[in-house]
Formats: C-alpha cells, structure tokens, sequence
C-alpha cells in the first residue's frame, strides 16, 4: 500500500496575525499590519493589507485573540490592543505544526502560460522570457540586500524585523533563482531550435 503524507492547507494570513499578536501582545491592529509589511507577507504569503483588520476581527470573534485595552493618543482616534488567548495559543500552535510538516507546492501560474506557449507567436515568448530574466535578476538583487540588511539589524521584533524574516525571503530567492534558471535555459532552447513547438501549422494564428 503506498504511503502518503496528508497535506493540510492553512490560511496564511489567520496564522501570522495570529503570530504576530503572540509576539507583540499587547499590540494595536496597527501595529500588526506594520509588522507584517516590513516582513514583505504581503509578497510571499499573499497577505492583502486590508485582509489583516478584518482577520482580527475575526479572530477575536472565534475566542482566538480578546481585547487587552482600549486606549487614545491625544487627538488620534481609540485604538484597541489585543492579546492572544488560551484557545488562540492552541490553535496557532496546530496550524504551525500542520504547515510544518506541509509539503505542499505552490501553484504557480506561468505554468498554464508555458503549456500555452505554441499558441502564441515565437517573437512573443522570446521576448517575455527575456524580459522575465531582467525582472527576476532585479528581484534577487533587492531580496539579498534586504536579507542582509535584516541580518545587520538586532532582531527585536520591538524594533525591526526578527531575523527569522531573513530566511523566508532566503527561501523566496531560492524560488526565484529557480524560475531565472529555467528562464535562462528555455531561451537558449528556443533560439538554438532545440525547443521548436510552433511548427504544427494548426497552431498558428490566421491572417
């Protein structure tokens, strides 16, 4: 009987909110969102930053985080500070084992582009590959020096990124490092005629 390893996807927004409160509590929503964005969740975890108020809400909803506090600076407007509670530990805990022991891919949406390839003109694909390795040389030149300006930092999350930040982005790099090298070798098939997959005249577009 083959064996299999049962794959649990996680909402990923509800777990690092959920972290971040555990981490800074008591914490503002605010601050949560502040918090998120210098980690770049936005990029590598698709957490939309006005999906992060409403997952708080959320949460205190389900018993997972309560109101610490309500509180006013001067003439700002109350702002609510929460704390992470008995159940919301357990469950964060859960969801990070779970997403753990994942081995899950993601899916990446350029392979519907790439099966598509012939239906496209060679000039087209070409001309897109070799804009995709320009694109993706420009990323990994910003993600390593923002790994190692994380790094230089003193890793309290009271003041700036944790340095564990640096390694999902190390992990985001070795993603796209991945995509440029398939990028790079996809070219040079296609401009030696190694790769030739508009010759089926039933895939070329009429005049």
């Amino acid at each position: 009987m083959r064996s299999t390893i049962h794959v649990m996807a996680f909402p990923a927004t509800r777990m690092l909110v959920l972290a971040i409160v555990r981490i800074l509590q008591p914490v503002h929503g605010y601050d949560v969102r502040r918090e998120l964005l210098s980690w770049h969740a936005d990029e590598w975890a698709n957490v939309k930053p006005g999906s992060i108020y409403g997952a708080l809400k959320t949460l205190q909803r389900d018993g997972l985080i309560a109101v610490d506090g309500v509180g006013q600076d001067g003439a700002r407007p109350e702002r609510t500070t929460y704390r992470l509670t008995s159940e919301g530990e357990k469950q964060f805990s859960g969801m990070l084992r779970d997403s753990l022991w994942s081995v899950e891919q993601p899916k990446h949406p350029y392979f519907t582009t790439v099966s598509l390839f012939p239906h496209a003109s060679r000039d087209d694909v070409v001309a897109a590959l070799r804009s995709r390795i320009l694109k993706f040389e420009a990323d990994l030149v910003f993600l390593e020096r923002d790994q190692a300006r994380i790094l230089a930092g003193s890793g309290d999350p009271a003041e700036t990124e944790p340095h564990h930040v640096a390694d999902a982005i190390r992990l985001r790099a070795e993603h796209v490092q991945a995509d440029l090298r398939w990028t790079q070798k996809t070219l040079e098939r296609i401009e030696s005629g190694e790769l030739d997959v508009w010759s089926d005249e039933r895939m070329i577009k009429p005049e």
